[in-house]
């Protein structure tokens, strides 16, 4: 895992100022601090913060290969390296390296543009092409690896994180309007923007090129609901139980020591099971926890696991004085504000396993990809309604619902947070779009907290969700929410699993956004995906044998949650009301502050609002104050 920046210049004799394609690069020394290179020639400079997993001693980059015609600065892994290797090597490839990165480029010289879709990894790298004068820059499949971006009419420049190109001189941070309207209403950015105007990021799944002063950008892979015309769960449970642990065979590759998070839930339970029936060794693992508030602790889960795999057990219980403390540093990391409090444990999460480990495997994706989360459970209520009321709505719910489905869905929603229940049945009657908009903006209102109008005339968040989510080709209302979440919610959580880890040095991998494993799940009807109202069924199914039965009979995982409620409304009040209602805020002028603090008094439990709006004004200190 590394750091990544990048300057070319229209202008093919102007040179590339070392210094600031120094600083730009040492902006990211938290993510490669074992080693750091530079290339430069008239034009063009390519930098790179090197965190060494795989040939320590031969991945050096910037790396080159075609005797010096291709550069690349590479960030990620790419799992199949080996077997990619060896078909290079049977069509007459010659290798001097044991790396990935070279991998990469060999395969790029081979196959060109077509070598993206043969790659299984998480990667985002910029590649010069010294013959055609172009960059190639591309983003694994699901955006677990960030890439950001900035071009005008003479210059492009690219880093993984937003701080490196602010560090360029004729880069300013500015508030993009549009992306503050996307932030207010769902605490993340829709599309390719970021909060800050004129720096984009380039999308999953996606590349850009850039050759001779244009940017054109192209999509190489998509998340496709292609049910297949028979399935059948008996053969298909199988095949799955088989990739996923595949997904982790690959993942486990590295010259350096491997553990797991575990969090007690399924997702991450199946991920250190399957590790630690390939591991040689005991695996090791990593929890978090509250120790004085219960009911957000689920470490007793995870060290259950841990005694049925022989697992070496690692633990940390961070606490409101900590939140107190990292608030500010946790907002530097993440470049933007960003939704939900998981940010906070999971960094000393991570900074717990960076201690022990410089590889740790999670079961992040699980939720998007197989239908965990409780909103999906309301929708499919919802739709078994709309089912009894209207008939067949095929564009509005799951197919083949029925009010008989209630039963075993309720069953489910009982453990969940209660407070889930009170959307249940609003807006029962509006388009599908309005009402998961409506459903995903309740849980962070920011209504009339801004001073002044900073609406942007003809643009409109709802009506680019509502774009997005009638993209996908399918008639299933739950296909729609998990594309949009994909391509969303997801987002902004491995924006924050990327954050975290990178922050402390820490290698971070995901097997459940293995893309095959995608391909194969959402080629499943969504009727069978989410038969009876079941969160994830077919992974619980594809598990059975391989997880704790106490893990895969739990009905009440709440996901990472943090007990900020408790902890705004008590020992951390004086805290956020420092913060958000202090001279330092006041004088912005940027909140309308009686909105504010009707936010304070009116936050409900599993609220967001107050954390949203401490996000963006550290947000603004962090990056607007201090220039």
């Amino acid at each position: 895992m590394c750091g990544i920046a990048g300057i070319i210049y229209r202008e093919r004799g102007r040179a590339v100022d070392p210094e600031v394609l120094g600083r730009m690069t040492d902006a990211l020394s938290h993510r490669g601090p074992d080693d750091r290179g530079l290339w430069l020639e008239p034009g063009v400079g390519l930098g790179h913060r090197r965190l060494s997993i795989i040939d320590l001693a031969g991945g050096h980059q910037p790396m080159a290969a075609a005797g010096d015609q291709l550069w690349v600065t590479y960030n990620g892994e790419i799992y199949n390296y080996l077997e990619l290797r060896a078909e290079l090597v049977a069509r007459g490839h010659h290798f001097v390296t044991q790396s990935d990165t070279e991998v990469l480029l060999q395969l790029y010289e081979a196959d060109g543009l077509e070598s993206l879709r043969q790659l299984n990894g998480m990667f985002a790298f910029g590649l010069w092409d010294r013959r055609r004068q172009r960059l190639l820059a591309a983003r694994d499949h699901l955006g677990i690896k960030p890439f950001y971006y900035y071009a005008d009419e003479h210059t492009f420049l690219f880093a993984s994180e937003i701080k490196s190109l602010l560090e360029y001189p004729r880069v300013r941070a500015t508030l993009d309007p549009e992306a503050l309207q996307d932030y207010l209403d769902l605490q993340y950015c829709l599309g390719d923007k970021t909060l800050f105007k004129g720096i984009k990021r380039l999308l999953p799944g996606h590349y850009l090129v850039w050759e001779e002063g244009q940017v054109r950008i192209g999509r190489y892979w998509d998340v496709e609901f292609a049910p297949q015309d028979h399935y059948d769960e008996a053969e298909f449970v199988p095949r799955l139980t088989g990739l996923l642990g595949d997904a982790v065979r690959l993942q486990l590759r590295s010259d350096v020591p491997v553990g797991t998070h575990l969090s007690g839930g399924l997702d991450s339970s199946a991920i250190a099971c399957l590790a630690a029936r390939q591991l040689e060794t005991p695996l090791q693992v990593f929890t978090g926890g509250f120790r004085d508030h219960a009911r957000y602790d689920e470490s007793s889960y995870a060290r259950l696991v841990a005694r049925e795999l022989g697992a070496v057990y690692h633990e940390v219980f961070p606490c409101a004085a900590d939140l107190a403390a990292t608030f500010g540093k946790l907002i530097h990391y993440l470049d933007e504000p960003i939704a939900g409090a998981a940010v906070f444990p999971q960094y000393f999460l991570s900074e717990l396993a960076s201690r022990h480990v410089k590889v740790v495997l999670g079961g992040q994706g699980g939720d998007e990809i197989f239908g965990g989360y409780a909103r999906y459970l309301v929708a499919y209520l919802e739709a078994c309604l709309q089912q009894a009321i209207y008939g067949v709505r095929p564009e509005s719910m799951v197919a083949g619902v029925s009010l008989a489905d209630l039963e075993p869905s309720l069953s489910y929603l009982r453990g969940y947070e209660p407070t889930i229940m009170k959307y249940f049945g609003q807006d029962l009657f509006a388009d599908p779009a309005d009402r998961y908009y409506l459903l995903l903006k309740r849980s962070q209102d920011m209504e009339g907290v801004l001073a002044g109008d900073w609406q942007t005339p003809g643009y409109s968040t709802r009506e680019l969700f509502r774009a997005e989510f009638m993209a996908p080709r399918t008639d299933a209302l739950i296909d729609r929410m998990l594309y949009m979440d994909l391509k969303n919610h997801l987002q902004s959580l491995l924006q924050l699993e990327d954050r975290t880890s990178m922050a402390v040095s820490l290698e971070s991998r995901l097997p459940l956004l293995d893309h095959r494993i995608v391909d194969m799940v959402f080629a499943v009807p969504a009727r069978h995906r989410f038969a009876g109202g079941r969160p994830k069924h077919l992974l619980r199914q594809a598990l059975q044998g391989v997880v704790p039965q106490p893990i895969l009979d739990r009905r009440d995982k709440m996901g990472f949650p943090v007990p900020i409620f408790e902890w705004f409304k008590g020992e951390l009040r004086p805290f956020v009301e420092d913060i958000l209602l202090g001279q330092t805020t006041r004088q912005r002028g940027f909140f309308a502050m009686d909105g504010v603090e009707q936010c304070i008094r009116g936050e409900q439990p599993i609220g967001r609002t107050v954390w949203g709006l401490l996000s963006l004004e550290l947000w603004f200190r962090a990056y607007f104050d201090r220039h």
